[in-house]
C-alpha cells in the first residue's frame, strides 16, 4: 500500500530476498510522531499521556471525599434532596471523565506527512537568507520557506515544515512534543497530555468548563455543610471546620482549583468569541491588526460548538507493507532534517560514497584473491598468529558474498580445488 521503491543499486538476488521479507504492519505501529497508541491504534495520546493519571486523580478523589464524609450529613438533613445532590455529583464527574478522554484520546486533527519534499512551483521565488539550501551551493530547485496565502482578504504567510515535508496550511504549527503538524493548533496541554486543535478544542474547552462547575459545586456544598453543623452545635467557623475537617480541606481546594479552571474558561472564552486561538493570541496579538478569522462573535461561537466536527485524515489501522529495503531509509534520514532541496543532492552523494567503498571492496577482494593463489604456486602457507591453530587458510564469508555480488565465485572454486590438490 505504501510500499517504499527498491534501490536501483541491489542485484536480482538481493531483489527476490527483499521481495520474500515483506511484513504487513498497520499506520500506528510505524507511526514518525511521538505519539502513544491504545487498543490497537484506536486512541491516540501524546508522548506525556501519563499526566492524564494526575489529572483525573485530582478531579476523582475529592469527589470520592465529598461522598464518603460529607454527602451523609446532607442526606440527613435533605433527605431524598440529599441523594439527589450526591448522584448529580456523581454523574457529572462521570461527564467530566468521558470528556477528558474525548479531549486526549482522539486525534487532534494531525496532517499527515508527505513522503518526499513537493515539488518547486515556477512563480520566482526565491529562498531566504536562512534557508539551509541558499548557502549550499548546490545549482537544484529551492522551495522558499514562506508562502503568501489569501484569508478572507488579509495575506498570511504559510511556513514550509521541513519535518513533515509540507507547507503548513493558515492556523496550522508543528507541536514540538508530539512532533506532528496540527491543523488549527492551539497549545499543548500537559494536564490532558494531547495537543489541543481542530478536532478535540470542542471537547477541551467542555472539559475545563465542566470541571470549573464541578468544582463550584462541591465548594458550594461544603459550605452548606459547614452552615449546618454552626447551626447544630452553634459554635463559631473555626470549631465547625474541625468537627469537618474533610468539609475545610475540600473549600480551600476546590475554592485554589476554581480560579485556575476558572480563569481558563474564561480566557478560553474570549479567544472562541474572537476566533483566535492560544498561539496566536500569544505571538500575532489580533489587538494591533485585522484578524482575518474573526466572523463575528456569533458566527464564531456556532463555528466551535455546532460545525461539524471533521473525519481525522489518518486512518492509524489501516494496513502498510514494509520491507529490508526500509532500512535504507536511515541513510536519507539526515537528508530529509536538512531541506527539501538538499534531499536529491544528499542522495546522490551517499551512493558516490557507497560506490567508492564497493571500488574499494572490488580492489581488495583481487588482492585477496592474488596473494591466495600466490602462495599456492609458491607450496607456502600463511604465518598464523596461533600456532594451535590447526586449521586451513580459508576465505572470510564477506569476502565470499562479495565476491558473489561482483560475480567472482567462479575464481573462488577454483583456487579452492588447487589448494586441495596440494
Amino acid at each position: 500500500m505504501y510500499r517504499t521503491p527498491l534501490p536501483a543499486q541491489l542485484s536480482d538476488s538481493n531483489r527476490r530476498i527483499i521481495d520474500n521479507n515483506t511484513t504487513t504492519l498497520r499506520v500506528y505501529q510505524v507511526w514518525k510522531g511521538s505519539n502513544r497508541f491504545c487498543l490497537g491504534g484506536r486512541f491516540i495520546f501524546g508522548p506525556d499521556v501519563r499526566s492524564i493519571f494526575l489529572t483525573i486523580s485530582l478531579i476523582v478523589i475529592p469527589v470520592i471525599l465529598f461522598c464518603v464524609f460529607v454527602s451523609q450529613r446532607l442526606i440527613h438533613e435533605f433527605h431524598h434532596l440529599g441523594n439527589l445532590i450526591v448522584a448529580i455529583l456523581i454523574l457529572f464527574t462521570v461527564y467530566d471523565l468521558i470528556l477528558l478522554l474525548l479531549t486526549s484520546g482522539r486525534d487532534p486533527g494531525i496532517i499527515p506527512r508527505n513522503p518526499h519534499p513537493p515539488e518547486p512551483e515556477d512563480d520566482g521565488s526565491t529562498m531566504s537568507a536562512g534557508w539551509p539550501g541558499s548557502q549550499s551551493g548546490v545549482s537544484v530547485p529551492s522551495l522558499p520557506p514562506t508562502k503568501d496565502v489569501v484569508v478572507n482578504g488579509v495575506i498570511v504567510k504559510v511556513k514550509y515544515c521541513q519535518t513533515c515535508m509540507l507547507y503548513r496550511p493558515p492556523r496550522c504549527s508543528h507541536c514540538s512534543i508530539c512532533n506532528n503538524c496540527v491543523e488549527r493548533f492551539d497549545h499543548h496541554c500537559p494536564w490532558v497530555g494531547q495537543c489541543i486543535g481542530k478536532r478535540n478544542y470542542r471537547f477541551f474547552f467542555m472539559f475545563v468548563s465542566s470541571t470549573t462547575i464541578l468544582c463550584l459545586y462541591v465548594f458550594s456544598f461544603c459550605w452548606v455543610n459547614i452552615r449546618k453543623i454552626m447551626d447544630e452545635y452553634h459554635c463559631n467557623l473555626w470549631r465547625a471546620f474541625m468537627k469537618a475537617p474533610v468539609s475545610g480541606i475540600l473549600i480551600l481546594y476546590t475554592f485554589v482549583t476554581a480560579w485556575f479552571v476558572g480563569g481558563l474558561t474564561v480566557f478560553h472564552l474570549y479567544l472562541i468569541f474572537t476566533n483566535q486561538t492560544t498561539y496566536e493570541n500569544f505571538r500575532y496579538r489580533y489587538d494591533s491588526k485585522r484578524n482575518p478569522y474573526n466572523r463575528g462573535c456569533i458566527r464564531n461561537i456556532f463555528g466551535i460548538f455546532f460545525s461539524k466536527i471533521p473525519k481525522s485524515k489518518n486512518n492509524f489501522r489501516a494496513k502498510v507493507k514494509l520491507d529490508s529495503s526500509s532500512l535504507f531509509a536511515g541513510s536519507m534520514s539526515l537528508a530529509r532534517t536538512m531541506s527539501p532541496e538538499m534531499a536529491k543532492t544528499s542522495f546522490d552523494i551517499e551512493m558516490g560514497k557507497r560506490q567508492a567503498v564497493a571500488a574499494e571492496d572490488f580492489e581488495e577482494i583481487h588482492s585477496q584473491i592474488d596473494s591466495i593463489g600466490g602462495l599456492e604456486r609458491c607450496g607456502t602457507q600463511p604465518r598464523r598468529a596461533n600456532q594451535g591453530d590447526k586449521t586451513d587458510w580459508e576465505i572470510s564469508p564477506d569476502i565470499r558474498m562479495l565476491a558473489a555480488e561482483f560475480g567472482m565465485e567462479h575464481g573462488f572454486k577454483g583456487r579452492e580445488k588447487v589448494r586441495r590438490g596440494h
